[in-house]
């Protein structure tokens, strides 16, 4: 309860006193926090003996009445029942997914003093940056930047400028736009030849999902003809690769495959429903 006091005095202070009157017969705050911690042990998957894995992002629904009296406090509220769940986590010895999350929702079907709870374990995908390779040494060759004698060779005058080279340009009008991951609601694009999804550093898109392995799976991507081929394949990860509701090794993906690695789902999308 030592928390659940704190953040009752820290929002009564906010409010200089008012606290009680305004949220008497409304939602309390302690409520809420109460309910996160009671949403984490219930969420909570075992991953290890020393570790369980639950939810990171939180959606808390509110009557209207409710919502329109937290809202003046919602930045304070957030950062406070934000600090209530990460410090149960650490004393239960949970595992996030990412960064811990805490938003307020209004819900017209709810009547005051009433809420809900939404939460989902939603990890960070973050593309690597990998140093592009240094440009290739200029040739040695004498005279660089000027022209005059070499060493038993004699003095060449520069070239006279001739006609610019016209570029050459291959019209490309029809090469269909290169599909994409959606994950968490942003977009990754593929291009051939394709991406190493896993937790590791050398990965070519890094989940922070606990259940996916350092190297877990490859998605290969080919532009055969007028249309993309892309495929998935699992490099001997821990907990496997799911598309679509089935266990494979391999497959083939479609606009609209859903890819489970660990707890994250990604989703494949081709620009114009490509199959």
């Amino acid at each position: 309860m030592g928390v659940f006091r704190r953040l009752e005095r820290g929002l009564e202070g906010l409010v200089t006193g008012t606290f009680a009157r305004v949220f008497r017969s409304a939602v309390q705050p302690v409520e809420i926090a109460s309910a996160l911690q009671r949403e984490l042990d219930n969420s909570a998957q075992v991953l290890s003996r020393d570790a369980s894995l639950v939810p990171n992002d939180f959606t808390v629904e509110l009557s209207s009445t409710d919502y329109d009296r937290l809202a003046p406090y919602a930045h304070t509220l957030t950062r406070e029942l934000v600090d209530v769940v990460n410090r149960h986590a650490s004393a239960q010895r949970y595992t996030f997914t990412g960064p811990v999350t805490v938003a307020f929702e209004r819900r017209e079907d709810l009547t005051t003093g009433r809420f809900r709870i939404r939460s989902s374990a939603v990890a960070s995908i973050v593309p690597s940056r990998r140093p592009s390779p240094p440009p290739p040494e200029p040739s040695p060759r004498y005279g660089a930047g000027h022209y005059g004698h070499a060493p038993g060779y004699a003095s060449v005058p520069p070239p006279a400028p001739g006609p610019r080279p016209v570029p050459r340009t291959r019209p490309d009008l029809h090469r269909p736009m290169p599909p994409y991951l959606e994950v968490n609601g942003q977009r990754h694009p593929l291009e051939p030849p394709g991406v190493i999804l896993g937790r590791g550093t050398d990965a070519d898109l890094r989940i922070t999902d606990p259940g996916v392995s350092r190297r877990h799976a490859e998605i290969r991507v080919s532009l055969d003809g007028p249309q993309y081929t892309v495929t998935i394949h699992d490099l001997g990860s821990t907990n496997g690769i799911v598309v679509d509701g089935r266990r494979v090794e391999y497959a083939a993906l479609h606009d609209g495959s859903q890819i489970l690695l660990g707890n994250t789902l990604l989703v494949l999308r081709r620009p114009g429903g490509e199959h």
